[in-house]
C-alpha cells in the first residue's frame, strides 16, 4: 500500500512535467492543463466585461498561475512519495521538533525544502532509495526555475512582433495607398514584408499559444483591430497591374489566410473564412473591424 501511495505521488510529478514540455518546449505547444487555465482565465475576463488596465494583466497573472499551478502539483507530488515513509525512511537532525508533527507536513516541508534546493538539513533521507530520489526534486525544481524564466524571455519577444505588425497597420492606414501607388516596385516590396511578418506572427501563435491570451492595448497596437486592413492591402495588391505587386498580393493573401487558419483552429472555432475569423478575433479582443 505504501508504495501505491507513492507512485501516485510520481504520476503527479510525471503529470507537471508533461504539461509544462508540452507548453514550452512541444513545437506546436499543445499545453494541456496550462491551456485550460489561461483559456479559463481569458474567458472569466471576457464575462467580467474587464477593460484598460485590467484586462491587460491577464496574460501576465495566467502565466503565474501555471507556473504557480506547476510548483504546487510538484511539491504535493513529492511529498505524497515521501509521506508513506515518513519517519521511519528519515533521519531528523538532534533536538529538532520536525518528528512530533504530522507525517503529510512533515513530508511537505521537506518536499518545499527540496524543490527549493534549500537543503536545510534538519530531515534528511536515511533510505538509500530516497537518498537517490530526493536530489532529482531538487533538480527538477532548478529546472521549473529556470524553464519559467525562459517562457517569459520568450513570450514577450513575441508579444513585440504582434505589435510592430500592428502599429506598421496602423501607420498604413493613415496614408491608405492606393491600388495606383502599390503598383510598383516599393508597393511590391511592401506588400512582401508585410506578408513575411504575417507568417511570423502565424508561427508566433503556432508556437507559443499562450500570446493569444495577452491584450495588445491601444488600437494602434492591437493586431485584432488592424489586421483586418491587412487584407485590405492584400486586394489592392492582387488588383495592380505589375506582375511583382499582383504576385506579393497573393502572397500576403495566403499569409492571411494562414493565420486565420490558426486563429480559428485554436482558439475561435468559428470554421467562417478568413474576413469572418477576423472579425470573431477583434470582436474576442474586445475591438471591432466594421471600419474596414
Amino acid at each position: 500500500m505504501e508504495w501505491l501511495v507513492s507512485l501516485a505521488g510520481v504520476g503527479l510529478v510525471m503529470a507537471a512535467l508533461r504539461d509544462l514540455f508540452h507548453t514550452l518546449w512541444h513545437p506546436t505547444r499543445h499545453g494541456g492543463l496550462s491551456r485550460l487555465v489561461m483559456s479559463a482565465l481569458w474567458r472569466l475576463a471576457r464575462h467580467l466585461r474587464v477593460r484598460g488596465r485590467v484586462v491587460g494583466l491577464v496574460g501576465p497573472l495566467a502565466m503565474v498561475t501555471v507556473v504557480g499551478m506547476w510548483a504546487v502539483t510538484i511539491i504535493l507530488g513529492w511529498a505524497i512519495v515521501y509521506w508513506p515513509h515518513m519517519p521511519g525512511a528519515f533521519t531528523f537532525a538532534p533536538g529538532s521538533k520536525a518528528a512530533q508533527q504530522p507525517a503529510l507536513l512533515d513530508s511537505v516541508y521537506l518536499s518545499l525544502v527540496m524543490v527549493a534546493t534549500l537543503g536545510l538539513g534538519d530531515i534528511t533521507p536515511a533510505a538509500g532509495w530516497l537518498r537517490l530520489v530526493s536530489p532529482l526534486e531538487a533538480l527538477v525544481g532548478f529546472a521549473l526555475l529556470t524553464a519559467s524564466v525562459a517562457w517569459v524571455l520568450q513570450i514577450y519577444p513575441a508579444l513585440s512582433r504582434r505589435r510592430v505588425l500592428a502599429i506598421r497597420l496602423a501607420l498604413l492606414q493613415r496614408s491608405d495607398p492606393s491600388v495606383h501607388q502599390l503598383d510598383c516596385p516599393v508597393g511590391a516590396t511592401l506588400l512582401e514584408n508585410l506578408a513575411t511578418e504575417v507568417a511570423r506572427v502565424r508561427i508566433d501563435f503556432t508556437q507559443y499559444a499562450e500570446a493569444y491570451y495577452f491584450h495588445d492595448g491601444e488600437d494602434h497596437s492591437s493586431l485584432a483591430a488592424t489586421i483586418g486592413y491587412a487584407a485590405d492591402l492584400a486586394h489592392r495588391g492582387r488588383a495592380a497591374r505589375r506582375s511583382d505587386a499582383r504576385l506579393t498580393g497573393e502572397l500576403l493573401a495566403g499569409a492571411l489566410e494562414d493565420l486565420a487558419t490558426i486563429l480559428d483552429q485554436r482558439f475561435l472555432h468559428t470554421g467562417g473564412t478568413p474576413t469572418e475569423v477576423f472579425a470573431a478575433y477583434a470582436a474576442d479582443h474586445g475591438r471591432s473591424l466594421t471600419q474596414y
